[in-house]
């Protein structure tokens, strides 16, 4: 009996059964992209999000040593992402960090780091796949607690590939949803106490009036006593801190308090309350789109699916806030054995479910 031996002629390897690899990817290569016609007869989402949850787990699996599986994880977020750019998604979301993989071990945590910064070096590379496609890449979360070396590769990353506009890669590192929430609400709160120390109330006619007039049924002094006190009384905020030891001002029932503030001045100045509901409406007040807007993820839309490796459906603090009529899908490979296989079977679960959520959608 004769075994077949893998040789090498020229360029062309072949593989154990005889077929030449070069040969093999064509086919694969051609199958591919046909799959991917047909797949884009129907709905493609604009957005898929990915919890790569496993490396660890596979690592173990495979007897691998420890950091392995995050390398093998690596390599198949590479393929996934070709698949996805190949298809047309235009962004995609990884969450590549938590804020609580810090409480990690610290050697851990540095291996990961190491791991990093190598792969961000990686994508500055011509031959790459951010080069290859035209893609901009954003890292997205508190970046103040990654270390100098880390945190400059991706400033760097993100400054290299700010013009290209073909695609978009958004890399959740130091990330948690809560904390991008307590970012935004700290940022609109910040807005705000700015707009309101700027405006001149009632378009200005406090320029034009006296001391002791009246505007909108309020005294000129009290209205500029009202205006000094802002830092603290009328906005309802208080003193905190945010992360990794940051003052913030977090606001405390803002509506609410605005109002008491209002009846006590009010009450002081002896006026009736006419007036004060008139201000009221001058007052610039935080809502949904200031919110929003102060997201780290403002810079993409909400994901149209979310994706979890190794058949876990927790959400695990990710993109909470994005995330309310997302689809999600758990399929239970482990995040290193992920393929076109798993892409394939969540796209036509989107297809499947597409049309109802877009009735869901008109109907918010």
């Amino acid at each position: 009996m004769v075994t077949s031996v893998p040789n090498k002629v020229g360029n062309y390897s072949s593989t154990g059964n005889g077929v030449h690899k070069p040969f093999f990817d064509d086919i694969t290569n051609f199958l591919r992209r046909f799959l991917f016609r047909v797949l884009s007869v129907g709905p493609i989402p604009t957005h898929l999000a990915f919890i790569m949850d496993g490396n660890r787990r596979y690592a173990k699996k495979q007897n691998l040593k420890e950091g392995e599986g995050h390398k093998a994880g690596y390599l198949a977020l590479m393929s996934l992402l070709r698949y996805c750019y190949e298809l047309g998604i235009k962004y995609v979301t990884i969450y590549a960090f938590s804020i609580e993989n810090f409480k990690r071990r610290p050697d851990e945590v540095q291996s990961l780091m190491d791991l990093m910064l190598e792969k961000m070096e990686a994508l500055l590379m011509e031959e790459s796949i951010v080069n290859q496609y035209g893609i901009r890449v954003c890292f997205i979360g508190n970046l103040r607690l990654l270390s100098e070396p880390v945190r400059a590769a991706a400033e760097k990353v993100m400054k290299v590939t700010s013009n290209n506009s073909k695609a978009m890669l958004l890399v959740c590192v130091a990330y948690t949803a809560s904390n991008e929430i307590v970012h935004a609400v700290e940022g609109s709160c910040k807005e705000k106490e700015k707009e309101f120390r700027l405006c001149n109330l009632n378009n200005n006619v406090m320029d034009d009036v006296k001391e002791g007039e009246k505007v909108n049924g309020m005294v000129v002094h009290d209205i500029q006593d009202f205006y000094e006190d802002t830092s603290v009384e009328s906005q309802g905020l208080k003193q905190g801190k945010g992360c990794n030891g940051t003052p913030y001002h977090a606001c405390e029932s803002f509506e609410s308090n605005w109002d008491q503030v209002l009846t006590s001045k009010a009450s002081k100045s002896g006026e009736v309350s006419e007036g004060f509901r008139n201000l009221r409406q001058e007052v610039p007040l935080i809502k949904l789109v200031d919110i929003e807007k102060h997201m780290y993820m403002a810079v993409a839309p909400d994901p149209d699916m979310l994706i979890r490796s190794s058949g876990e459906s927790r959400l695990s603090n990710f993109l909470l806030w994005q995330t309310s009529n997302c689809q999600l899908y758990s399929p239970a490979a482990l995040w290193p054995e992920i393929g076109l296989s798993q892409l394939v079977w969540a796209i036509l679960k989107f297809q499947q479910s597409h049309s109802y959520l877009e009735k869901k959608m008109k109907q918010l």
